[in-house]
């Protein structure tokens, strides 16, 4: 909703600095604003995010515990020992184990793969889900990928067993670390693990976890930190014939699908792999593109809404085998196939979706106080726990509140995912709930959690007391942060070219929110499929009183919406618009208002 939303306009920035950028990078000022704003103010910084190339990736022997992992990676399969790929079933995880396979595979390795099963056993490396891995493959080496981080039992469980384990993963530390052979988490610091001391023995006595402070790496996924171990491999014993370029699409996949900040080497993985998947090596990514309508040239959207839905709708409602399969399979109809398969998943994902939505909704109706209440949580005896996460995600976009939906099973255990706002970390409230759960991990912005139900009404008000005491009431207030201010007449395929070279948007990149002011209409609003508006935009003042500048723009999912009286202010988003052979720069509007005199 348009009503209440406080717009922030754009400070002003530098002007020396706005300056150079233009002169020196030869882009706009609306252009040059933004990026110093994103602090990208130095013309040499700013040549790389416009054109990031895959020659500045940095090494990957950076990470923490990389040569370790590596190593021992290396010996296995130097040895022919079993080694198994034990992953998460979201896409992170998914494509994450389809890189790693691929790889290890080439190096001729014995390497199976793994993903629990969500309803049975549960995220990560649980006890259910490791016995049954343990009794299906009997591994002499256990990778643990997008998971493992906390897992302090299981690993030392399976290293009384004789199992090494590496964790690859990218989720929050807590306070004791497992005995693994090497972590490769950035968010881990790994000189004070207690890894290897400075004979380089295995020393497992002194396992504190501490934090990285401003790693250089915390924005990587678990599918950004699998392909810095393949280049780590790879540099270390190079395979003849392999092109280490095609796996930047399964890269590409699991960056955007995970929702991590598209800055950095994120953005080279993005950048890169989208140009890659169309035409991908692997007939899986193919089909996927081809079930989900996609053309080229892709963007991070097409990865958000097209194939990650996709890949992740097995993983929610049952196993994330169909979709691993998908991405490892090297026949073209069994790719066919399956992505057809996974397509109805996402259908079926979808029903359901809509039907928890509509029970949690009955639940907030009346007992939610937008002037009080800070959070919200919600659970139900049956709620599919694979549609928890993306309910939570649709409930915080129409309050504006962190929010937590959990389902219950039978034996009154339950799920549940949590989505945030800006400035109150999920990881760091839960942590205050934590005598109330029976495990919780996650992000600042997203986590799960694992509780039984006789305690749901105290989590509920412990964490709706940790959301009062931690959020500043001005983040409570839905805020629309607007770029740049323009005219009408700028809005053409020019600006366009120099918009589509800030992509691809994302989480710490997002796409430019533009204003206008004082915009009057050429003819009637019109109503699209009673959901869309429609307008034809025209300046109503111009330099020299001339009446000039029209703009197509359509407001997506606005039918509620009451147009004020014109002439207004607009935010708006802007794409290209292709019909019968003609491209036309197109507004999308994200709010109107009055237009402020």
């Amino acid at each position: 909703m348009s009503t209440g939303i406080r717009w922030i306009l754009p400070a002003r920035e530098d002007g020396t600095a706005v300056a150079r950028l233009v002169n020196d990078a030869r882009i706009a000022p609306w252009a040059a604003e933004i990026l110093v704003r994103r602090g990208l103010s130095e013309p040499e910084v700013a040549a790389k995010f416009l054109k990031p190339m895959l020659r500045t990736l940095s090494d990957p022997f950076l990470l923490p515990e990389m040569d370790a992992a590596t190593a021992r990676i290396l010996a296995a399969v130097e040895k022919r020992e079993r080694i198994v790929l034990y992953g998460d079933y979201d896409v992170d995880g998914v494509t994450s184990l389809t890189l790693l396979t691929r790889l290890l595979r080439a190096y001729g390795a014995e390497v199976a793969t793994f993903l629990p099963h969500r309803v049975d056993e549960g995220y990560g490396l649980s006890a259910d889900g490791v016995a049954r891995c343990v009794e299906e493959h009997r591994p002499q080496l256990l990778i643990a990928v997008d998971c493992g981080t906390t897992s302090v039992a299981e690993i030392s469980h399976l290293r009384e067993s004789g199992v090494d384990v590496i964790v690859l993963d990218h989720h929050e530390p807590k306070d004791e670390m497992p005995p693994a052979v090497a972590i490769v988490n950035p968010k881990v610091r790994s000189a004070k693990r207690g890894v290897r001391n400075e004979e380089g023995a295995n020393d497992a006595a002194n396992h504190s976890a501490l934090r990285t402070p401003h790693s250089a790496f915390e924005y990587l996924c678990s599918a950004g930190i699998a392909f810095k171990v393949a280049h780590a491999l790879l540099k270390r014993q190079p395979i003849a014939g392999f092109d280490i370029k095609d796996l930047l699409d399964l890269a590409a996949i699991g960056t955007v699908a995970d929702v991590v900040p598209l800055v950095e080497e994120n953005r080279i993985f993005v950048r890169a792999g989208l140009d890659r998947i169309p035409q991908s090596r692997w007939p899986g990514v193919r089909a996927l593109v081809e079930v989900a309508g996609l053309r080229a040239p892709l963007r991070a959207v097409d990865i958000g809404f097209g194939i990650g839905p996709r890949l992740n709708a097995a993983g929610r409602l049952d196993s994330a085998t169909a979709a691993l399969e998908l991405l490892l399979t090297d026949d073209p109809a069994r790719a066919q196939s399956l992505a057809r398969s996974l397509d109805q998943q996402n259908r079926e994902r979808r029903a359901i979706e809509d039907e928890v939505l509509g029970k949690a909704g009955a639940q907030i109706i009346g007992a939610y106080d937008p002037a009080g209440d800070a959070a919200i949580v919600v659970g139900d005896a049956g709620w599919h726990p694979g549609v928890v996460g993306i309910v939570a995600s649709r409930l915080l976009r129409r309050y504006h509140r962190p929010t937590f939906v959990i389902g219950f099973d039978a034996m009154g255990i339950g799920k549940g995912s949590g989505r945030s706002i800006e400035g109150f970390s999920l990881v760091a409230a839960l942590t205050r709930c934590a005598p109330l759960l029976e495990k919780f991990g996650g992000h600042e912005m997203a986590a799960g959690l694992t509780m039984r139900q006789e305690n749901f009404a105290a989590f509920r008000e412990t964490f709706a007391q940790a959301a009062r005491e931690m959020i500043a009431p001005e983040n409570l207030q839905r805020a629309l942060r607007l770029d740049a201010e323009l005219r009408l007449a700028e809005v053409n395929l020019n600006l366009l070219d120099e918009h589509d070279a800030l992509q691809p948007f994302g989480t710490a990149n997002h796409q430019p929110v533009f204003f206008t002011r004082g915009v009057t209409l050429s003819g009637e609003p019109r109503m699209m499929k009673d959901k869309h508006w429609s307008f034809n935009f025209r300046h109503a003042r111009a330099e020299g009183g001339a009446i000039r500048a029209q703009c197509r723009g359509v407001w997506w999912n606005a039918a509620e919406e009451i147009l004020p009286p014109l002439p207004w202010d607009i935010a708006y988003t802007v794409s290209r618009n292709e019909w019968n052979g003609r491209v036309d720069a197109q507004l999308e509007l994200r709010g109107v208002r009055a237009a402020a005199m």
